[in-house]
């Protein structure tokens, strides 16, 4: 019987332990195996397979298509959400662009989910929001046109008037409206404005300054129920364009709120009722309208405005409050008998809202 020697001995332990150790990341068991088959389960899963479960994709992401469902009717038939209790449905027509974040939030969701059902059914939203708003992502300038006319809220704690009334005559409109005047800024707009622009009309809180004659000027009475007769945002002015005589209103509606029990917009209602009597009772056949209505064109509160006249507003975006992130356009420039071709904001001044300019075409 051979024997072997100990350096031999030694040496093969050696290569068998070698062996050991290079073989044991791939015992079963081990921690390095068992990662590999999870990660080779996962890659097995794919949309036409089945989850552990036994659920198919097109039997997993039910809620998920539910919600994307529910964000169609919002945006569908938002006119249907109740408004008696909170003015809920004002408050969702107020963002109600931004109701479609719900697709790409859905979108993610639904990958995650690998979940066929939701993904079909995301395409509802998305059909739904593209006919409400895509042309308004799509929307430039409209062209030709005969005045641009331009409207801004100050703001009553503007530090800066003397800057502002520069940004707006820059912008070279026709006309300008303006709200929250106050007793101490309203000499400062009177001199940056008035080389250009000598004719005004200015009552309360609100006016209007313009390139062309004005005549026939005199407020508005858009004051709501229990409101002291110094409260004056309205005002009216007949100007002597060469297309014709043009009734101008500027007008300033209440402010609303998003308080925990809803949407307070009472006032603001009430006063979009009296300025859409005004309006209805204007002889003038053409109108334009300019104002911070605090509200947009989809809240249905400022219908007693935006069924007597037109806006643009439902091809343009142009955000203007407010100015630091704006979320919303409650500053607007509508017609009657005219036409707005486009709408855009102008640089942010002194105040918490954005300056609106549109360019107006006056129907022969």
């Amino acid at each position: 019987m051979s024997r072997s020697h100990p350096g031999e001995r030694a040496s093969r332990g050696s290569r068998g332990r070698g062996v050991e150790r290079a073989d044991s990341g791939t015992v079963p068991g081990t921690r390095t195996a068992r990662l590999r088959r999870w990660l080779g389960r996962r890659a097995r899963l794919r949309w036409g397979g089945e989850e552990a479960t036994g659920r198919s994709p097109w039997a997993r992401g039910r809620i998920l298509a539910a919600l994307a469902v529910l964000t169609s009717a919002l945006l569908a038939f938002h006119s249907t959400v109740p408004n008696t209790v909170g003015r809920f449905g004002s408050l969702l027509e107020t963002f109600l662009p931004w109701l479609g974040l719900a697709v790409p939030l859905l979108l993610v969701l639904a990958l995650l989910r690998r979940s066929a059902t939701a993904l079909a059914a995301l395409l509802l939203p998305a059909a739904v929001w593209g006919s409400l708003f895509g042309g308004r992502v799509a929307a430039g300038d409209g062209g030709a046109h005969d005045v641009t006319a331009v409207q801004h809220n100050v703001s009553d704690v503007n530090a800066d008037p003397a800057g502002t009334a520069r940004t707006l005559r820059d912008a070279g409109p026709d006309l300008i409206a303006l709200e929250e005047l106050t007793p101490a800024a309203l000499p400062v707009y009177e001199r940056g404005l008035a080389p250009e622009y000598p004719h005004r009309a200015v009552r309360g809180t609100v006016g209007l300054w313009s390139k062309h004659p004005l005549t026939e000027a005199g407020a508005v009475d858009i004051r709501p129920e229990g409101v002291g007769d110094g409260w004056n945002r309205g005002v009216r002015a007949t100007a002597r364009t060469p297309w014709g005589d043009v009734a101008v209103y500027v007008a300033h509606l209440p402010s609303v709120r998003v308080q925990f029990h809803g949407f307070s917009s009472g006032r603001r209602d009430e006063s979009a009722g009296l300025l859409g009597a005004a309006l209805a009772a204007e002889k003038l056949e053409k109108v334009i309208l300019l104002g911070d209505f605090n509200g947009t064109v989809d809240d249905r509160g400022l219908d007693p405005v935006t069924t007597r006249v037109d806006s643009v507003g439902r091809d343009h975006f142009a955000f203007s409050w407010p100015a630091a992130f704006p979320v919303s356009r409650i500053d607007h420039v509508m017609t009657r008998s005219a036409t707005v071709t486009h709408v855009r904001t102008l640089p942010a001044t002194g105040s918490d809202h954005l300056p609106v300019a549109a360019g107006i075409t006056l129907d022969p």
